[in-house]
Parts: C-alpha cells; sequence; structure tokens
C-alpha cells in the first residue's frame, strides 16, 4: 500500500518505521515545546497524509516516553478519517511530576494504518441473546 504523505514544512520528518516488520510508523514533532504536569499539549507534525479508502490512521503513544516520562498520548487511539487532508497533529499530555521538554525531531507517537469496516445501522426491537448477556465491567469475575 501507498501513503502519500506531504510536508507541510521544510523542518517535518516524513514518518518512518523503526523496524522491519513494525505496525507503527513514528511521528515526529515539528518544533519544540514544554508540558507541564498535569497539562496538554497540540503538537503539529508538519506533515499531511492521504489514507487510501476504507483505513484509517491510529495515532498511539510510544511505550518509552509512557514508561519513562508519564507522556501519553490523551485521545489514545486517536482516529484521522481517509478523507482528512489537514496537518496530523498529536494530543500529548503529561501525568508526570516534572514538565516534559519536547525537542524538535523528537519521536512523539506512533501512526498505525487500520482498515475500517462501516456498519449498516438498524434500528431493531431486540437483539438476539448470547452467553454473556448484558454482563459487563468486571462480570467475568477476577482472577484466573
Amino acid at each position: 500500500m501507498q501513503l502519500p504523505i506531504q510536508k507541510l514544512h521544510p523542518a517535518a520528518i516524513l514518518p518512518k518505521y523503526a523496524h522491519p516488520g513494525d505496525a507503527g510508523l513514528d511521528l515526529y514533532a515539528l518544533a519544540g515545546d514544554r508540558i507541564e504536569p498535569g497539562q496538554t499539549a497540540l503538537v503539529a507534525t508538519g506533515i499531511a497524509i492521504a489514507l487510501p479508502p476504507n483505513t484509517e490512521a491510529q495515532i498511539r503513544p510510544r511505550s518509552g516516553l509512557a514508561l519513562k516520562h508519564s507522556l501519553t498520548v490523551l485521545n489514545s487511539p486517536g482516529t484521522v478519517d481517509a478523507g482528512y487532508r489537514g496537518e496530523i497533529k498529536i494530543i500529548l499530555i503529561n501525568h508526570g511530576q516534572t514538565a516534559f521538554e519536547i525537542e524538535p525531531g523528537m519521536r512523539i507517537a506512533q501512526m498505525v494504518i487500520c482498515p475500517v469496516i462501516q456498519a449498516q445501522v438498524e434500528a431493531v426491537e431486540s437483539l438476539d441473546d448470547s452467553e454473556r448477556g448484558s454482563g459487563g465491567f468486571g462480570s467475568s469475575g477476577l482472577g484466573a
């Protein structure tokens, strides 16, 4: 699958896979920023993409930033719809105790391209039965 990507700024870095077989393309910050503890920031990447029909891009956190700095994607996973052609921007939140400095060119998130199935919504009077039924939120018990 080809993924057309437009650099909207000369300093933008094209997404890339860190290793062969990786699911996520690394996304890079266009400019520096500082996120204080408990605060959010909208971080520009300087790129726009043209996804194929029936796909989406899921924006996900980088596990190293989450573990080491408590920095994550706020609306994880964020969705980029196939028809969107604007700049990809990442909503980051700092759950840590200290401010986090974003450097230009820093890997800040990852983007996974996924298929999309659109459902045909149908109003019904009742649903068929299942083994689980309406049980949720811990209804299967604790432990193994």
